[in-house]
């Protein structure tokens, strides 16, 4: 796990967090704009992780929480920059010439 990085990490709850980590001490992985994964009728969306903290505030994660964590996928990084900044990323498209 690198500091600056969006993973996707899956807690001892069961819960499945994607999040962008900022620090990462002996105990602890210091995270920003955590949002848990909820299936709907429409598919599976971003939700917040907690609603009643400050937005854009950082969020401490004790190591012993987590059951493993992964790289989040490409479609779905591009998804939750969209959702935690308003920043639409282009598609990646391969130009043939």
């Amino acid at each position: 796990m690198e500091a600056g990085k969006i993973y996707t990490i899956k807690l001892n709850s069961g819960e499945e967090v994607i999040t962008k980590v900022i620090e990462i001490t002996r105990d602890n992985i210091i995270v920003t704009d955590p949002v848990s994964i909820a299936p709907s009728q429409q598919g599976m969306q971003m939700i917040p992780s907690m609603f009643t903290a400050e937005a854009r505030g950082k969020v401490t994660l004790n190591t012993n929480a987590i059951t493993f964590y992964a790289n989040t996928d490409d479609n779905i990084k591009d998804k939750y920059i969209e959702a935690t900044t308003g920043i639409k990323l282009p598609d990646k498209k391969i130009v043939m010439g």
